[in-house]
């Protein structure tokens, strides 16, 4: 149980962290939807949409990778360190000198062959940066946590976080407020600001991110000049499917959105991308808890495979993550008439088409609940170093994502993509526990947890349909839950935390 509490402390930091920095950041989406229209806020999401593919790209599966290479060269620690970071670096120098050459002709495509707005060429460049100072962060990253320096990883976050809403506070308000009293430094300001320009909440994330590569100095300067090509090819190997299997993730997450701008007509294409992107920032909060959770899962599950209760330690994490998502899923639900305050837009009309949305908030975050799962049981194939499946497992979800996407989105829209993405998590986290059970068995719990997941799809489905969202009714039924999921586990919880 030592190692179980272990695990909790640190899971704890990086989910307190966790949980500052993205509230932090979620403080900003009612001041994105009260400045910028829906059709505006849904370039912001394409963008970002984009980004986040390109940073499994060029994080190339490393990161897991170093987890793995640091248990099986325990006595080599540093030359992993130092072929992981370059080979990272390397691949982030070839994206920034291709993407050079082709910066116009992204922006036209993104435009899907409209008039041609420069700005679109000056948001590519500006991910350009960021998309490398994050890769170049990726490893030193990991290193931390492979460390066990819980507090340093998080420091350097919430001055991420700080930064960016800093500056995006300092363009969005400061400037304007400056220019319209006329205040010191106005006349510069005017010969440059545009006001409600969304190229600055970029700039504001660029800023941000060499702050934090500047932070990791300490870590970078850790690193020795060598290059060991005999391991990195056999890096490659475990992290090709690896890499593959993340960028099919990030394609579950984030092509619904992009098949959104394409897929729809023109005229209410960029505004259902704005709705959709909104509400989603509401299934945010148990992402949060799903990251904060693999923070800590991932440096600890490598560092304890070889011991001889791995399994069972593995199974018993399982039983408190389902318990914990179960909780997470069913208090966002029944509280969803607070949350949506989150995403009100500037005026009655933008109001009411954000809001128009919200019936996709459970199924998202459902699908949430599936990720979650799944990234717990994808431990199986990192551990006996068979990542294939992972390529196998994502691959699949990416195509019925793809698919199903391409199929349903002119009829559905983004309610289309709220069922698709849940289809494809779920699909996924099936797949991933059969195979994981024949090739790496773990004595999970199955019909506990599945139970604890029935009860809140229950508990939801009668909070939000049948009393219709009353929070007075969905809270307590919230509150029931919770003392009866107490009550159960009251033995395990003792064990864990030493109460006698």
């Amino acid at each position: 149980m030592s190692a179980i509490k272990n695990f909790a402390g640190q899971t704890a930091i990086y989910g307190l962290s966790t949980v500052i920095t993205r509230f932090l950041n979620f403080f900003l989406t009612p001041v994105y939807v009260g400045l910028y229209s829906p059709k505006v806020y849904g370039i912001f999401s394409v963008m970002y949409s984009w980004a986040s593919m390109l940073n499994a790209l060029l994080a190339f599966g490393m990161e897991t990778t170093y987890f793995r290479y640091l248990n099986k060269y325990e006595n080599d620690k540093q030359k992993v360190y130092n072929n992981t970071f370059f080979t990272v670096s390397l691949m982030a120098l070839i994206f920034l000198l291709f993407t050079f050459l082709f910066v116009d002709d992204i922006a036209a495509w993104i435009q899907k062959g409209d008039v041609y707005d420069p700005d679109y060429a000056r948001y590519i460049k500006y991910f350009m940066y960021i998309l490398v100072a994050d890769a170049l962060a990726v490893i030193p990253f990991a290193k931390v946590r492979a460390d066990g320096r819980p507090l340093r990883y998080s420091l350097i976050k919430f001055v991420n976080i700080l930064t960016f809403i800093g500056l995006n506070l300092l363009f969005i308000f400061v400037f304007p407020l400056i220019i319209k009293e006329g205040w010191y430094g106005a006349e510069y300001i005017l010969g440059w600001y545009r006001e409600g320009w969304v190229g600055y909440v970029f700039i504001s994330n660029l800023i941000a991110s060499l702050i934090t590569l500047l932070l990791l100095v300490p870590e970078l300067l850790k690193l020795t000049f060598t290059y060991d090509i005999a391991l990195v090819k056999e890096m490659f190997v475990y992290s090709l499917p690896v890499l593959i299997a993340n960028i099919s993730f990030i394609i579950n997450e984030n092509i619904d959105k992009i098949f959104l701008g394409q897929l729809l007509p023109s005229t209410i294409s960029v505004q259902e991308v704005g709705i959709y992107a909104a509400c989603c920032k509401i299934a945010v909060f148990l992402s949060i808890f799903i990251n904060a959770f693999r923070l800590g899962a991932e440096p600890f599950f490598f560092s304890h495979a070889k011991d001889k209760n791995a399994t069972q330690t593995y199974a018993r994490i399982m039983n408190y993550f389902v318990i914990a998502v179960s909780l997470i899923f069913v208090l966002l639900v029944v509280n969803i008439e607070l949350l949506k305050y989150f995403i009100k837009g500037k005026d009655a009309a933008e109001q009411a088409l954000y809001w128009s949305g919200l019936r996709i908030v459970p199924i998202l975050l459902f699908g949430y609940v599936s990720l979650g799962i799944y990234i717990n049981l994808s431990i199986w194939y990192k551990l006996s170093d068979q990542t294939r499946y992972g390529l196998y497992i994502s691959g699949i979800g990416a195509m019925l994502t793809i698919v199903l996407n391409i199929i349903f989105i002119p009829k559905y829209s983004y309610m289309a993509s709220a069922w698709i993405s849940l289809i494809a998590y779920t699909v996924m986290m099936v797949l991933s526990y059969f195979w994981g059970q024949k090739n790496y068995p773990i004595p999970y719990n199955l019909k506990k947890n599945i139970s604890y997941l029935l009860a809140s799809v229950c508990i939801v489905f009668i909070a939000f349909i049948v009393f219709e969202r009353n929070l007075i009714i969905g809270n307590t039924l919230f509150i029931i839950f919770t003392c009866t999921l107490f009550f159960i586990e009251r033995k395990e919880l003792k064990a864990i935390f030493g109460t006698k």
